[in-house]
């Protein structure tokens, strides 16, 4: 699988994100500039990723301005052909607000930012990015001021109806329901679209990928995206 990944003005994890799939995943990765549009070399299996940062330095809403960028109309169209795409933190608010996925992401409920190590765990086995994990909780950092997210009470029922949350935080013993970093509904970190091909997560797993940082449990989110 080839990644491409998307830099905006304001992206501060996109060279993260490049060492993680490049250094310890050993994948090929190439480097998009927002304002340019040609994605001719990736193919439908391939993928697209939205890192995290500052995207226009969140002026307006975090991801609003992003989503207007030239290379977004071409990771629509990836998407609509059945194109990975993966965004994460800022990158999970750009695709929110792009409308390839649903809901919002507001301020954390506490109004802090919050930088530390959370716990996820798989919600379910039915797509490409959590497939092959089983039900151990992962511990990956969170870096984000504006993570809750939020829907509607319709929006969420289909989301849960369809298995398109895949992961949600828990504690350290994978219990759901007793910590929850930003106070998100239903504990969501991160979903899918219907069509399980776009995902978006708050929480990093590219800087949870090499043992020298003593934590490589985002590499699980990783092998299974590419596996799939």
């Amino acid at each position: 699988m080839k990644f491409g990944i998307v830099v905006f003005p304001g992206s501060n994890c996109d060279r993260d994100m490049e060492h993680a799939l490049k250094n310890d995943l050993k994948q090929e990765v190439v480097m998009l500039w927002h304002k340019d549009s040609d994605i001719s070399m990736f193919d439908k299996e391939d993928c697209l990723v939205l890192p995290g940062g500052f995207s226009y330095g969140d002026y307006l809403r975090c991801g609003a301005l992003a989503r207007f960028s030239p290379m977004m109309e071409s990771v629509i169209k990836h998407a609509e052909r059945g194109g990975k795409v993966l965004g994460v933190c800022n990158g999970f608010q750009i695709l929110c607000e792009s409308g390839l996925l649903p809901g919002a992401l507001l301020m954390n409920d506490h109004q802090k930012f919050i930088c530390k190590n959370v716990f996820i765990k798989n919600d379910n086995r039915a797509s490409a990015i959590n497939k092959n994990i089983d039900s151990t909780r992962l511990m990956i950092p969170v870096a984000h001021g504006e993570g809750r997210y939020y829907a509607d009470a319709k929006t969420l029922q289909e989301l849960e109806a369809n298995q398109q949350v895949i992961f949600r935080y828990c504690d350290k013993e994978g219990q759901i329901g007793n910590e929850n970093p930003n106070g998100s509904t239903n504990h969501i970190a991160g979903i899918c679209n219907f069509g399980r091909n776009v995902f978006g997560m708050m929480p990093h797993p590219e800087r949870a990928t090499s043992s020298a940082l003593g934590n490589t449990d985002g590499l699980y989110i990783f092998q299974s995206l590419m596996a799939n």
